[in-house]
Order: C-alpha cells, then sequence, then structure tokens
C-alpha cells in the first residue's frame, strides 16, 4: 500500500468545521483499512490534548487520532499557541513550553524557523502512515499573513497536498467567501485546491443546487459535497467559539449548572460530559451576566488563573460565588478554577500576570505558587478522602489529565481529595484537590473528572437527593461515547462526500 498520501481541508474562515471535518475524515480512512495520522502544524487554542508520553498538543488533533485508532504524537501538532493575555501566549513546541512571546515577536522571531521543523514532522509522518489528513487554521487568504505561513498553502506544500476549501453555509455568504478566497490565492496556491465543501447545511438541496452549478462554473472546479448540520456531534473542538454550538434546549430540568465563561477559558470540553447528562441545564455565563441561582456553579480551567480571578472580581461574579457558597450551593473549581479557590495565588516569577500574589475565592485552604515548570500528564487516581458524597465514593478509580502551572499546596485544615497512581504511564503516589463544606465545595486539577460516569453519577444523584428527587440510574450515565460520536460523523459525511472522487483527488484510486 503506497505511503503518505495526503488531503488538506481549508476554511474559508475560523470555525467553518474543518476540525470535526478532519476528524470524520479520519474515521473514514481508517475504516477503509487505512493507517490513518491527523496533522495540523500550528494551532491557536486553550482546549488542548495531552499524549501519553506528556506532551500537549491541540484537542482536535488528539481528537482526530482517536478517531484513526492511533495514538496521538506530538508530531501531529508540533506548535501550539495558548494565548495568556491580549498580546502574550505561550508557545508549546513539540509538546513542551518553549516561550512566551508576542504576536509581533512570534512572528519575526519563531515563524522563520518553524518551518523547518513542520517539514520534518510532515515527512516522519508520511513514512509512517498510509494517509495523512491535513487541517488548515483561519483562511489561507489572510494576506497580511501569508508571507510567513507555515499552516495554510505552506503546509500544503510542503507535503504536497492536494486541498479542499471548506465554507460554513449556516452563516450565509458561501458563495462569496469561496469564490473571494479563491480570487486572493497566487495561482499556485489555486491549483492546488481540488474541491469545495459547503458545511453545515439545512435545508432544501434542490433549492441551493443553483447556487453549486455557478460556483463550479465560475471557478471551474467542483463541490464534492454538501454536508448536513450535525447536531450534537461530541466531538471535541479546539476553539472557544464553539461553545454556544454544544448547548441544547432541554425543556424544563431540575437541575441548573453554571459555568462561568472566563476570557481565557480553556479545556471547556470538561463540561461535554454535563451537556450529555439526563435532566440538567447548563448554562455559560458571560461577561454581564448574573450567575442566578443555580444548583451548581463550575469554575473551569484557564490558561491565566491569576487574570481571570481578577475578571470575576471586576466584573462582581467574586462575590456572587461566596454569597453562593455560604448559601450551600455546590461550587467546583477545575484545574485554574480550582486554584481561583483557594484562599492565595502567588506569582512571584510573573509567570501568569506580573501582579505579584493575589487574594483567592477563600472557598479552600489552599494556596498556589506558579513556577516556569509546567504538569502535563495523563494520569490515573482514585478518590482517597472528602465528606459528604466522597465518603460514598472513596476508593473508586478515576482518569484525566493534568495540564497547569505551578503547585498547590493544602493547609492544615484541607486533606487531599484523590491519590494519583499512575503520570504518563509510570507509577507515582501524588495527592491533589481537595473539598470542604462537608464536600459541596471541591477542587482538582484533573481535567476530564466528569467523564468518569461513576463519579458524575454519584455527584447528579447527590444534588438530586438534595431536592427530594428521584435517584437517576447508572446507566443513563455512560457519558465516554467518544467512539460513537466518531462513528456517526463518519457515516453523516461519508453519505454526503463524494468519497470516489476524493480518492481520485489523493492518488489512492487506480
Amino acid at each position: 500500500m503506497a505511503k503518505g498520501k495526503c488531503i488538506m481541508l481549508q476554511g474559508t474562515s475560523s470555525n467553518v468545521g474543518k476540525s470535526v471535518l478532519c476528524t470524520a475524515l479520519c474515521r473514514i480512512f481508517k475504516e477503509d483499512g487505512y493507517l490513518v495520522t491527523p496533522f495540523k502544524a500550528q494551532n491557536m487554542a486553550l482546549n488542548s490534548y495531552v499524549t501519553i508520553d506528556g506532551g500537549e498538543i491541540g484537542r482536535a488533533q488528539g481528537a482526530q487520532a482517536e478517531a484513526a485508532g492511533v495514538e496521538a504524537t506530538v508530531e501531529m501538532n508540533p506548535i501550539l499557541i495558548k494565548p495568556k493575555q491580549d498580546m502574550e501566549a505561550q508557545i508549546i513546541v513539540m509538546g513542551r513550553p518553549y516561550k512566551d512571546m508576542s504576536a509581533k515577536e512570534y512572528r519575526a522571531d519563531y515563524l522563520p524557523k518553524a518551518v523547518g521543523l513542520v517539514k520534518e514532522c510532515i515527512d516522519s509522518l508520511k513514512e509512517k502512515f498510509d494517509v495523512m489528513v491535513i487541517e488548515g487554521a483561519g483562511s489561507p487568504a489572510e494576506i497580511n499573513l501569508k508571507d510567513r505561513d507555515i499552516v495554510n498553502m505552506k503546509a500544503a506544500e510542503l507535503a504536497d497536498s492536494p486541498v479542499l476549501l471548506v465554507a460554513d453555509i449556516d452563516r450565509g455568504g458561501v458563495f462569496a467567501s469561496l469564490i473571494g478566497t479563491l480570487e486572493l490565492l497566487e495561482p499556485e496556491e489555486r491549483d492546488r485546491v481540488k474541491g469545495f465543501i459547503i458545511n453545515k447545511f439545512r435545508g432544501d438541496i434542490d433549492l441551493l443546487k443553483p447556487g453549486l452549478d455557478f460556483l463550479e462554473q465560475k471557478t471551474g472546479k467542483p463541490v464534492l459535497g454538501v454536508i448536513p448540520y450535525l447536531h450534537q456531534h461530541g466531538i471535541d473542538q479546539e476553539d472557544s467559539v464553539s461553545l454556544e454550538e454544544r448547548l441544547q434546549d432541554k425543556g424544563d430540568c431540575n437541575l441548573e449548572i453554571a459555568v462561568i465563561q472566563l476570557p481565557r477559558i480553556s479545556n471547556f470540553t470538561d463540561v461535554n460530559a454535563l451537556l450529555e447528562a439526563p435532566d440538567i441545564k447548563v448554562r455559560y455565563v458571560k461577561k454581564g451576566e448574573k450567575i442566578g441561582n443555580p444548583d451548581a456553579v463550575l469554575i473551569p480551567g484557564t490558561k491565566n488563573s491569576i487574570m481571570d480571578l481578577v475578571y470575576l472580581k471586576e466584573e462582581g461574579y467574586f462575590t456572587e460565588i461566596k454569597e453562593l457558597a455560604q448559601k450551600g450551593k455546590w461550587i467546583v473549581g477545575i484545574c485554574g478554577g480550582y486554584q481561583m479557590l483557594g484562599k492565595w495565588l502567588h506569582d512571584p516569577h510573573g509567570i501568569e500576570a506580573g501582579i505579584g500574589s493575589v487574594e483567592g475565592l477563600g472557598l479552600l485552604d489552599i494556596e498556589t505558587t506558579f513556577l516556569p515548570e509546567k504538569s502535563t500528564h495523563q494520569v490515573q487516581a482514585r478518590v482517597c478522602s472528602g465528606g459528604g458524597m466522597w465518603k460514598k465514593i472513596e476508593g473508586l478509580p478515576i482518569k484525566g489529565y493534568e495540564i497547569h502551572m505551578g503547585t498547590t499546596e493544602l493547609g492544615p485544615g484541607a486533606q487531599p481529595l484523590i491519590n494519583i497512581n499512575s503520570r504518563s504511564g509510570k507509577e507515582v503516589s501524588i495527592f491533589d484537590g481537595t473539598a470542604a463544606a462537608g464536600g459541596k465545595i471541591f477542587g482538582t486539577h484533573l481535567h476530564g473528572l466528569f467523564d468518569n460516569s461513576k463519579f458524575l453519577f454519584n455527584w447528579i444523584n447527590s444534588m438530586r437527593e438534595e431536592k427530594n428527587l428521584e435517584p437517576l440510574r447508572e446507566k443513563d450515565f455512560e457519558v465516554c461515547k467518544r467512539e460513537e460520536a466518531y462513528s456517526k460523523a463518519a457515516a453523516n459525511v461519508k453519505k454526503h462526500l463524494d468519497m470516489d472522487r476524493l480518492y481520485e483527488i489523493m492518488g489512492l484510486k487506480e
């Protein structure tokens, strides 16, 4: 079987659905018997994935590797950009923190050196795999950025890959965006574009056909598929712009969880299991909105705990959360949110914001000190302590992953919540997290906590018990349905994409 055949999906803008389409293609090629790898040269995302050896890559590439049935590696996303402040980001290179840089510094000083690294990763993956599914970023027609592009047409050139241009029809202006993007490309770049995919379609295809005919006549390039809008696809994505798309109207629910939509929210996929759980309404609290009176408040992960803690104070959420805690509501913190629940956050090296120590919510007896080292691990652990609900599940095995800076120390009044017994495949014994107020205020650095169905089952039924509601059954909490989601997306794409034409374009068809 020939090695290293490629296809690349580029978009007319961000959030046109490239990540989900690439995930579906990874699964389709796997089902067709090929050894498949995803690839994205450069990601700007706060939603990340930890490889088995502790490397950090974009979460979309992690999901695509899962769909392909292969282990995710740092080669699949050699450069990850994680914004920390408006003008500064942490640059992750080959899974490890490289440097905090401004956009100007990154573009001037690092990008010229990055081409060689991208080429090495592409060549290495093409040697190991039959098919490479490459994802672009934003639009290839960003004329102010094209001279140092490494993620769109430059990546296609380095991989010698044909390109399909993807547009989101749900936003409107689909024909203008496709034709306009082509017009802004150089002739050799236009030649590399072999066709179009129109994504997120809802409506009558017969009404769209005149537009499709015009597009093909105008450009001389085929429309390979019109992909229906896939509601609640359940596939992890990298952009927080997709948060609202994940919400669904479940009608009246007995429980409500308010998630604070932090400006620098990261690894928001922690919430996915809650979205899928029955009889729960999840509401993102955006700037200017009140938290209200939910059953639980979740403070999620963030790329900058100190700056987002300042945001909580400036917007009045700091006081609201403390008042809700006094009323006996559940208050939960994951990673950066966990750190904010403590007494103090110390930043002696200016890693987070350069404003020194900041007082936390004081709901947990912990203090966090930010250090240059970053912890990135897949972990296995067991619940070891805590009051209330936690006593019922003591010893429960859970798994997840860590992505955090600094260390969090427990005060004399705190007991660890979980004991990590495996980090990146190595046996360890490390305590993490703590709880207070009879277990109703709790936090941990562990992302993916709610993906553990037995934990989620017990937590939600504890909330239901407080309200004298009937407990739910454990089988209602089979929340890790990613395999099903990958197969569903693949079937949807395969049905509406001209796969014979795609195989021909890629050189996979005799």
